[in-house]
């Protein structure tokens, strides 16, 4: 999993601690916790195309979340960051060279790679997981640590 989807994460409990009524640009995000504009910009874009935010152009535009955290999943953002597509793809390696398994099981059940199998529950149990979390529940959890981050947060964005 790559980088960004912690980075879109925290942008959206940002976002949350900022209030609806500001939108706030992937510059200023970004230098929040010290990260590369552009490449943030990429993440929020991937979820505003979710609808997980919204974009507005403009010198006061930014972005915004579009529903409530209690409506976002950590699923939904890794999904829009990362895409749907699986974690594991299996190559079928085990057919390849001298080492390729028995030719007479080909085509049964019995020849469903045993890695594939195994890897594809991990990750269905890893997405339901995921799924039944939302980033309400994180922005209390991070709220509990850190009790003045969100006056902080609004503080600096409101400094020029």
């Amino acid at each position: 999993m790559s980088e960004g989807v912690e980075w879109a994460l925290h942008s959206c409990v940002n976002l949350a601690w900022s209030g609806p009524d500001r939108a706030v640009s992937a510059a200023r995000l970004a230098a929040w916790h010290d990260l590369p504009a552009a490449y943030l910009n990429k993440q929020l874009q991937a979820l505003a195309r979710a609808g997980i935010l919204t974009s507005s152009p403009g010198p006061r535009g930014g972005f915004r979340l579009a529903r409530p955290l209690a409506a976002v999943s950590l699923m939904d953002v890794v999904a829009a960051v990362e895409g749907p597509e699986e974690a594991f793809r299996c190559a079928e390696i085990r057919r390849q060279g001298p080492g390729a398994g028995d030719p007479a099981a080909e085509g049964s059940d019995a020849a469903d790679c045993a890695i594939a199998h195994a890897m594809t529950r991990a990750e269905l149990a890893w997405r339901k997981a995921l799924a039944a979390q939302n980033l309400d529940e994180i922005r209390q959890q991070a709220e509990r640590q850190a009790p003045q981050a969100p006056q902080r947060l609004r503080a600096w964005l409101a400094a020029p």
